[in-house]
Formats: C-alpha cells, structure tokens, sequence
C-alpha cells in the first residue's frame, strides 16, 4: 500500500460524505486503532481522519484496502487545512486523542488545542454533537479547560470525576493510552458538547 494510493479514499471537505447518517472527524489518528475501531463499529457513521504522518496513513490505508471498509475518508496533512475547508454545522462527532502535549514550555504555543482550533471547531460541529478529547499528560489538561472556559459554543459534560478519569466503552484504547497505562501516568478523557 503506498501513500500514492490515497486519493480514492480522499473528498470534498465542503461536501459531506452522502449516505451515512452522521460524519465524525479524528484528527490526529496516530495508528488508526481508534479510527478503525469506530469505522467497524459504525458502518453507518462516515469517519473523516487527519493524520500528518505517512506511518500511521499507510497502516490505515492497508486495513481500509483489506477489511473493505467503505466509510473512512483521510487527509494526510494539517488537520485545520481540512476543518477549515469543512461545510458548516456538518460534523456530529470529533475525537482528538492524545495530541503531542509539547511539554517544553518554549513549544507549548505549537499545541493542537487552543482557542483557534475551538473556534474552528464550533464552526463545522453541528448544535448537540460531542468533542472528545484524551490527554496523558496534567498540564495539557489544565490549558485545555482553561481553553474550553474561553469558548462559550461549548459545555464540558462531566457531572462528577468518573466522567473524565474513566474512559467510556465506546472509547477504545489506543497505543498512546496504553503507553500512559504502562507508565502510570493518568489520562484525562474529556466530552464537550457543541451547545
């Protein structure tokens, strides 16, 4: 499977895919466990998937060609490139997990979460639909939600800290997160819904 393969599986972000009954996008899909988990899942759901890297786009590339899976869609590039170009009000669902936290603090401006990337975000999410976002590490966390209190098109969900402490079963392990599992760190899975 070569990268060059990729524009069958490519679209027109200001067109929706036809036929499914909802499109969720994940940005940053790493290996693709969680994107393909949820395309197996949801047959019915069109998953749009960003992922920079040509590893992670081939191995997704090779499950899409072997399993015959018909409702991915992926960009290799720059997430925003695609949110921006994206119809509004056209997303149901997006998952973020598990961004590069850039812990150093002279390259924390280069983290995916921020107030621009919410911006975009409330844009093309349809009113009701849910951002799920996973982090390993603190101090993301904390400039996540200071992010979130500064974007009134979202409400964070969680009633109590089971709701962010535990991850949902619809919510699969990705190697990032078993990676924070074995190293003992604790993972922070956020909901936002699009208010």
């Amino acid at each position: 499977m070569l990268v060059e393969d990729l524009p069958r599986l490519t679209f027109d972000p200001a067109t929706p895919p036809q036929g499914y009954r909802q499109t969720w996008l994940e940005i940053g899909f790493g290996g693709g466990e969680h994107l393909l988990w949820q395309a197996r899942q949801n047959p019915d759901v069109a998953l749009i998937g960003c992922e920079p890297f040509e590893d992670g786009v081939i191995k997704v590339l090779t499950a899409v060609t072997t399993e015959e899976l018909k409702n991915i869609r992926l960009h290799m590039g720059d997430a925003r490139e695609i949110v921006r170009a994206i119809a509004p009000a056209s997303i149901d669902r997006t998952f973020i997990l598990f961004p590069d936290p850039w812990p150093k603090r002279k390259h924390r401006k280069r983290r995916l979460v921020n107030a621009t990337l919410l911006a975009l975000l409330a844009r093309v999410m349809r009113p009701g639909a849910e951002l799920r976002i996973g982090t390993d590490s603190g101090d993301y966390a904390r400039t996540m939600l200071e992010a979130f209190a500064l974007e009134p098109r979202f409400r964070w969900t969680a009633a109590s800290p089971e709701d962010w402490r535990i991850r949902p079963a619809d919510w699969p392990e990705t190697r990032y997160d078993a990676k924070a599992v074995r190293e003992g760190r604790p993972r922070y899975y956020f909901r936002f819904l699009r208010i």
